[in-house]
């Protein structure tokens, strides 16, 4: 159990898988929108009118447009797009298909794909890129969101990336680099379903500790995440990029930022001293930043906003 927990923390991965802040409330309207059967999410618009529109693309699991799951409530994206408003920035931030599958009562584990993900992130762009009343459109990608952002970006027509709390690496590399930190005599365990999962797509000998991950119903959708490489796909965006990340991050480390930035050296990097993975700032003490993950009060990271929309304003 102790293990589980471990995991859970580090990998929130398919649960198959009042607030205040910083800023002032001036935004024109707050609206709700259907973009299709699997994605519902918020439109923010500042007081004053603009033509910068940033789509705010959720973290892994049944995560809703705030940034929230059922046991986690931090309202960290929902703060982003209240602070992106504050600076003259729109955003639009939608519920992970899981959720709404969730709400749905039609949730099939062994059915859902990484691709629907993108599908879903690329029916949000096309649809604000058609409706036309945005001439500039952005995507913010967090955590497992900043994968799925380079992939739509890829796709469709945007002004600018930027991946906040992103990976640079495949997700099987990412949770054997986690264990092995966390609980390095279930590594070489990993690294064996891992790779049977990749070759044979399913594994049948796996720890018992390790189960959250490699679950039957799990399986198909961690083989399709896997295919896909973060390093590999950023360096095919031509557009202007922003890698930003926490140092104390517990989840994503400095070094994935880096590993992305060596395969796009055009990109821009900044990292926001003291910034969580759920871009709040956090002292070194683990029991501290793990308690923010459920703190709907504490305002998030103010040089966040001002990174992300001086990127926004300037590209």
């Amino acid at each position: 159990m102790q293990t589980s927990l471990k995991l859970k923390l580090l990998i929130p991965i398919l649960c198959l898988l009042v607030q205040t802040g910083v800023f002032s409330q001036n935004y024109s309207g707050s609206s709700d929108l259907r973009i299709t059967d699997m994605v519902y999410g918020t439109l923010l618009t500042p007081e004053t009118p603009t033509s910068k529109l940033a789509i705010i693309i959720p973290d892994s699991g049944p995560t809703d447009r705030d940034g929230n799951q059922q046991m986690m409530r931090n309202n960290s994206l929902k703060l982003l797009a209240e602070g992106l408003a504050q600076e003259g920035v729109a955003s639009f931030r939608y519920d992970k298909r899981v959720l709404t599958l969730l709400k749905k009562n039609a949730l099939q584990e062994e059915k859902l794909d990484f691709t629907m993900f993108i599908n879903d992130a690329v029916a949000v762009v096309n649809y604000f890129n058609n409706q036309g009343r945005f001439k500039e459109v952005y995507i913010i990608g967090h955590g497992q969101g900043s994968l799925i952002g380079m992939m739509a970006a890829q796709q469709t027509e945007i002004k600018g990336f930027i991946s906040l709390a992103g990976a640079g690496q495949s997700i099987d590399k990412t949770i054997i680099n986690q264990i092995a930190l966390q609980m390095p005599d279930l590594k070489d365990k990993a690294t064996t379903a891992f790779t049977t999962l990749k070759k044979e797509g399913k594994v049948k000998n796996y720890s018992p500790a390790l189960a959250s991950i490699f679950r039957p119903a799990v399986q198909p959708f961690m083989a399709s995440w896997m295919q896909y490489d973060p390093s590999i796909e950023i360096a095919k965006l031509t557009i202007p990029v922003l890698i930003v990340d926490g140092t104390k991050d517990l989840q994503v480390s400095i070094e994935e930022s880096a590993r992305l930035l060596k395969s796009l050296p055009t990109a821009s990097i900044k990292h926001i001293e003291d910034m969580n993975h759920v871009l709040r700032i956090t002292s070194s003490d683990n029991l501290e930043n793990s308690k923010s993950y459920n703190n709907t009060t504490a305002p998030i990271a103010p040089a966040l906003v001002n990174e992300i929309t001086t990127f926004i304003k300037t590209h």
